[in-house]
């Protein structure tokens, strides 16, 4: 048996079409999965389902674009009720989309930034999980994985109210965990240190940061995408079906080191 076989899974991913988020899509239809790509533009969840569908021509993946705002509840039901539609049921959800509208000490944050970042990161995750529980119970199967970040591990002094989101995210993945783990409802996040994306454009764009950054962690390095939807693809599928409540740590050991 492959254990990282998805074939027959459906899978919803917010904020799949670049970065983190569109890595994510297009492994897990590399290993089987049905893949709903979503972001607030249509026409980006347009072009990376056609790469999707284009690239697996004749395998087992395939893909739908369904735009939708994290921010709007109705969106996210919308995003939920036409995969539901097309393909039945969801499998997977992957809350992978976020935002950080501010770069800076925590004194300088305004209300209107703190808010959009709570409830884009939180509040967000929390609806969308809300949506496909149910259906999960009911199936007594599911997989649930929150893109969150080393950020909710350690303090910051310029990311501040983004961390904080971050770890609220832990607790999440460690509630539902336990209140519908007897259902073999599984929900985990992924920590992903410094990744190679536009969302960390200011980070490892920054070179004394990317410096300090890179100084403390073992391997030397930041990540790419495709190391952070290893995880995943390993969280969804067989091989990972005895990890529930847990946040992996994908960061090249920089959070170990004592350096």
């Amino acid at each position: 048996m492959n254990l990282f076989d998805l074939t027959g899974k459906v899978a919803v991913i917010t904020g799949s079409t670049k970065g983190i988020g569109r890595a994510i899509a297009e492994q897990m239809a590399a290993h089987g999965a049905k893949v709903v790509v979503s972001s607030r533009k249509a026409d980006k969840c347009d072009e990376v389902a056609a790469q999707i569908n284009s690239s697996v021509a004749g395998g087992p993946g395939e893909a739908i674009a369904i735009p939708a705002n994290i921010s709007h509840k109705e969106d996210l039901q919308n995003l939920i009720d036409k995969t539901r539609e097309q393909w039945g049921q969801i499998d997977v959800a992957v809350c992978n989309a976020a935002a950080n509208p501010y770069y800076g000490g925590m004194l300088g944050i305004s209300d209107e930034q703190f808010d959009k970042v709570m409830d884009n990161n939180i509040k967000s995750n929390h609806w969308l999980c809300s949506m496909v529980i149910p259906e999960m119970r009911e199936r007594k199967d599911g997989a649930i994985i929150i893109i969150s970040s080393i950020a909710g591990l350690v303090g910051h002094t310029t990311l501040g109210a983004y961390g904080i989101s971050k770890a609220a995210d832990f607790a999440l993945v460690r509630n539902i965990a336990a209140e519908f783990g007897p259902d073999n409802v599984r929900a985990n996040a992924i920590a992903p240190g410094l990744v190679k994306t536009d969302f960390a454009r200011a980070l490892w764009d920054n070179p004394e940061y990317l410096k300090a950054a890179t100084a403390n962690a073992p391997l030397r390095r930041i990540g790419t995408p495709e190391e952070i939807a290893g995880g995943v693809v390993f969280l969804a599928s067989e091989a990972g079906q005895f990890m529930t409540g847990q946040t992996l740590v994908i960061d090249g050991g920089r959070v170990i080191s004592n350096e």
